[in-house]
């Protein structure tokens, strides 16, 4: 797969994504408008950036931002597997989930990465396993989904069709929950609904979920681009089929 976007614009789009978390932070005094606000800003760059890629890219990230809006509000306000300070989904997150599926696009076709790919997964799966290992010791809040995550993610790497973007994903989705958790922007329940799982604030592999949103895009992308290829022949089609108006002198 060609780099489409360089490694600078993966930093410059976490870059945006860490300063709404930090305007958005616990005690930072933000509002509901403010996160509007950050919304439409979000939604403004993940356009802008949308537009330099190719369509096929274009597709994916329109499909992750429509699964990980749905996951969001399951999750979320529904189940509270996680809250959100206004236990709701700010505005800025469905566009931002473009954002860190767009950046780890980038961070994982760097020119380094692509180079070093092997010594890449590598350190991932053994940076990422001593964390999730670590996290599931924790006497009194094991982190059993963190475990269950690092172990989808591990799969994807050795298995799955998108090595490079499950790389930058580990980066991209480890540093913004790091960052997301310890600003108090959200936080994570101790246990999922059923009380069996125990959660980890963050889960340690987080970045295993995107591996399934990763895997959503590319099956549903390619029939997005059939119904947009349709939807374009058929407007011309339309054009030529309209009557002309009547010429009234």
């Amino acid at each position: 797969m060609r780099r489409e976007l360089p490694a600078w614009a993966g930093l410059a789009m976490m870059g945006w994504l860490s300063v709404v978390l930090w305007l958005d932070r616990a005690g930072g005094g933000g509002g509901h408008w403010q996160q509007r606000g950050l919304g439409v800003a979000t939604w403004l760059g993940l356009a802008l950036v949308l537009s330099r890629v190719s369509p096929t890219v274009r597709a994916q990230t329109l499909v992750v931002v429509c699964f990980a809006t749905v996951v969001e509000y399951v999750f979320s306000p529904t189940l509270h597997v996680y809250t959100y300070r206004f236990h709701n989904v700010p505005a800025f997150v469905p566009p931002g989930h473009g954002l860190v599926y767009l950046s780890a696009f980038a961070l994982g076709h760097a020119a380094l990465l692509e180079r070093h790919r092997r010594t890449a997964c590598a350190l991932v799966l053994l940076g990422g396993g001593a964390w999730a290992g670590l996290a599931l010791l924790q006497a009194g809040r094991p982190d059993v989904l963190g475990a269950f995550w690092f172990a989808c993610l591990a799969v994807f790497l050795l298995l799955g069709p998108s090595q490079p973007v499950y790389v930058g994903a580990f980066l991209a989705v480890s540093w913004l929950e790091l960052a997301g958790t310890h600003l108090g922007t959200w936080e994570w329940g101790r246990h999922d609904p059923t009380g069996a799982v125990s959660i980890g604030n963050p889960p340690s592999g987080a970045a295993g979920g995107y591996g399934w949103f990763d895997l959503a895009a590319l099956l549903a992308a390619p029939t997005l681009l059939r119904w947009h290829a349709a939807a374009v022949r058929l407007i011309p089609r339309r054009s030529r089929a309209a009557p002309e108006p009547a010429d009234v002198r």
